[in-house]
């Protein structure tokens, strides 16, 4: 039954129609890449499609097989993104009325794309899953079709002609193909097809590790619904793997790989300097995994595909891709430490780090007897030159601790240090993550209410979906968990940081 399953989505890969809107995307040998890795990388520009995504492969083949057999004049779909544009541009090509229903966050970017390949657009909720009831509620009411943006045979068939091209256009099998997951239509569509015609091609998953709904189902043998989702790579934000496309890639898929924010942002860097091209997040997973798995399994001289699957990356959010990439390839390290306050304390630490360059170097003075630094500093041979510096400053007498994967060091505290309160007491941080949209900061304030006091706060628009923010609260210990009660009844996602060490040297 598995078996005809995959064969009947095979034989739909192959009659899949795309070509009106679509383009052959070229498959680019990575020159600089492949010299730095030891391996052959292929570069899958589907960055290079008229939405700058893949996407508009499945959504024009789903849509012209709807009118052949429906003859429907109008349509619905839910996007935040790359669905959207290529539902939009599907729909104008074959004539028909499409409605696309958007979360209230989505960056006004996306919208006017939309809103300029002539679809109507209809913001609803905070979440793509708002959007995404709205819109089947829109399609049982209006009696419209509903075009789902992955869990749908001839969605996935369309993506599948990637397959196809990859298979054609490199001049041996490829020994691996590396494939982003979200809901799982690419991987389903590529894997079903190569699997059929080249058995021994590795076909390896990479998700987020903050947003793993394959891997987690890949790995438990089930579906797994996630309670949250990571918002820096919007693309592939969903909380579970679909139905169908986890039934086709379940048995066939070779491994499933997880990769960090930094990771990500190291791995638009490597895409923008081999092609001059800014992929969003979700488009360089690809690449992200593969420096991961060679590094991890020691690959060497093999023939290796990255999907470069989109590029529509808001420009506000280069200044924290920037920021992080260093980091993501260990080219620099952050660490907190206390220095004596006494002369010559600076240049003894200067001395201890070296010719090595200061990227970053914040101070305030904590008392008569010591101070704090946050620092960055420059490395040139990654994770073996950082325990060098770590061990170097040990030696010298210096309280340190590495704040180079502190992901609250890294949004919040190295914008803040001042210094310690000494007159704050029973206070407690927590970070929370709420939708953006114009209002939405007052609107959180509002819902965190009055009845506790605020002695800390940190918001910083990184140009995403979603605002962050680190909040100190006054609150004594029996009135915790009144507090942790009402947190709770706000539907924000949040954690608590009392206890992180970035907060314990800088703020407390």
């Amino acid at each position: 039954m598995k078996e005809n399953y995959k064969n009947t989505c095979f034989k739909k890969i192959e009659e899949a129609e795309v070509y009106d809107v679509a383009i052959k995307s070229p498959l680019e040998f990575a020159k600089n890449l492949s010299k730095r890795l030891g391996n052959k990388i292929f570069l899958k520009r589907e960055d290079l499609q008229p939405v700058f995504s893949f996407k508009l492969r499945g959504a024009y083949n789903k849509i012209s097989k709807l009118i052949k057999a429906k003859k429907i004049k109008k349509l619905v779909a839910a996007s935040a993104g790359n669905h959207a544009q290529g539902v939009a541009l599907a729909a104008k090509k074959l004539s028909i009325k499409a409605c696309i229903v958007m979360p209230k966050s989505t960056p006004e970017i996306k919208i006017e794309a939309v809103k300029s390949l002539k679809a109507e657009v209809i913001l609803y909720g905070d979440s793509y899953d708002d959007a995404y009831d709205y819109a089947l509620k829109k399609s049982k009411s209006s009696q419209i079709e509903f075009v789902h943006p992955y869990d749908d045979l001839d969605v996935i068939a369309g993506q599948g002609t990637i397959g196809i091209e990859i298979i054609n256009q490199i001049e041996s099998k490829p020994d691996y193909i590396f494939v982003p997951v979200g809901g799982g239509g690419l991987l389903a569509g590529i894997s079903v097809y190569v699997k059929k015609v080249s058995p021994k091609t590795k076909i390896i998953a990479v998700e987020p590790d903050d947003s793993d709904c394959f891997h987690q189902a890949y790995t438990t043998r089930k579906r797994v619904k996630l309670k949250h989702v990571g918002i820096f790579a919007d693309g592939v934000a969903v909380k579970q793997i679909g139905e169908k496309t986890f039934k086709l890639t379940k048995d066939i898929v070779d491994g499933s790989i997880l990769v960090s924010t930094d990771e990500i942002c190291s791995g638009i860097k490597d895409l923008y300097e081999e092609t001059r091209t800014i992929a969003e997040p979700a488009g360089a997973l690809s690449i992200a995994g593969i420096k991961k798995f060679i590094k991890q399994k020691k690959i060497k001289n093999k023939n290796i595909v990255s999907i470069f699957c989109g590029a529509n990356m808001n420009f506000d959010r280069l200044r924290h891709v920037s920021e992080r990439s260093d980091t993501g390839e260990l080219n620099e390290m952050l660490i907190g430490v206390t220095i004596p306050e006494t002369p010559g304390s600076f240049k003894k630490f200067c001395s201890t780090i070296g010719k090595r360059s200061i990227t970053e170097f914040n101070y305030r003075y904590s008392d008569a007897n010591k101070a704090q630094v946050f620092a960055g500093i420059k490395l040139n041979s990654g994770l073996s030159e950082k325990e060098i510096v770590m061990k170097a400053l040990k030696k010298s007498n210096f309280k340190v601790i590495d704040l180079t994967h502190n992901e609250m060091a890294k949004l919040h505290i190295r914008y803040m240090v001042g210094g310690v309160c000494n007159s704050i007491r029973n206070e407690k941080i927590f970070r929370f993550i709420f939708p953006e949209k114009p209002g939405a900061l007052h609107t959180f304030l509002n819902a965190i209410g009055s009845r506790w006091n605020i002695s800390l706060f940190h918001y910083r628009n990184h140009g995403a979906a979603f605002g962050r923010v680190l909040v100190g609260l006054q609150i004594s210990n029996k009135e915790k968990p009144a507090l942790l009660r009402h947190l709770n009844s706000l539907n924000y996602e949040f954690s608590e940081e009392s206890n992180n060490n970035a907060y314990r040297l800088f703020l407390s």
